[in-house]
């Protein structure tokens, strides 16, 4: 029962700083999804895992720019809020949209985790993965793997710290893009209240969010 009461204490999308219309956000049963806006047929879809007891919507943000230039974006509801619960809760929007084509699946923290996990179990379907201040897990061994993946940190980030992104790296494929944002920490990478043991960022979420997506397109379009 203690364990049920800490995942429900959740981090919620912030009210001090409105991003997204909410006219723009639709939801298909628990997931948010953003339909691609770009002119001509959809580029591809990309999925993004929240972190661990984030709420969705505190993601909303990427949903709505990403999907300016042409992709389908999905942010799920999970199980308890821990995405490493419902590793598999990709497949739901991916048999759903079947037209979509190429797939990218990532995540913010734990939500990277769970999406890696994902990924590697379904290397058929997923044309890469990008991880924000995240990592794969030892079992998800992407080393001797060719397929795109892109990492973006931070380097105030007390949570996802250098160290972790440092000592992890082993486990990334050979078409890996690494990126540092300077200034940015955890908690940025959404839009949510600061977390504990989080450091002080020396840039504003706005700015942290449009370097993630561009750095996204960047890498999505050239894969």
């Amino acid at each position: 029962m203690t364990f049920y009461y800490w995942t429900q204490q959740t981090y919620e999308p912030s009210s001090k700083l409105k991003l997204v219309d909410v006219d723009e956000v639709t939801y298909f049963e628990d997931w948010l999804v953003f339909d691609s806006k770009g002119e001509g047929q959809t580029k591809g879809g990309i999925i993004i895992y929240p972190g661990a007891k984030v709420e969705p919507e505190a993601y909303s943000y990427y949903g709505q720019e990403l999907s300016k230039h042409g992709y389908f974006v999905a942010i799920p509801n999970v199980r308890l809020n821990l995405p490493i619960l419902e590793i598999d809760k990709a497949d739901e929007i991916i048999d759903k949209y079947p037209s979509v084509g190429n797939w990218f699946i990532g995540g913010h923290s734990l939500g990277g985790v769970a999406a890696a996990n994902y990924a590697k179990n379904h290397s058929d379907v997923i044309t890469g993965i990008f991880f924000l201040g995240s990592f794969p897990s030892e079992n998800s061994d992407f080393s001797n793997t060719s397929i795109p993946i892109l990492s973006l940190f931070a380097d105030k980030d007390g949570l996802t710290t250098l160290d972790k992104i440092d000592e992890s790296a082993n486990l990334l494929s050979e078409n890996t893009v690494m990126k540092e944002i300077s200034g940015g920490n955890h908690s940025q990478f959404g839009v949510y209240c600061e977390q504990k043991g989080d450091g002080e960022a020396t840039i504003s979420v706005v700015e942290q969010q449009n370097i993630v997506i561009e750095s996204i397109l960047d890498w999505v379009n050239n894969e």
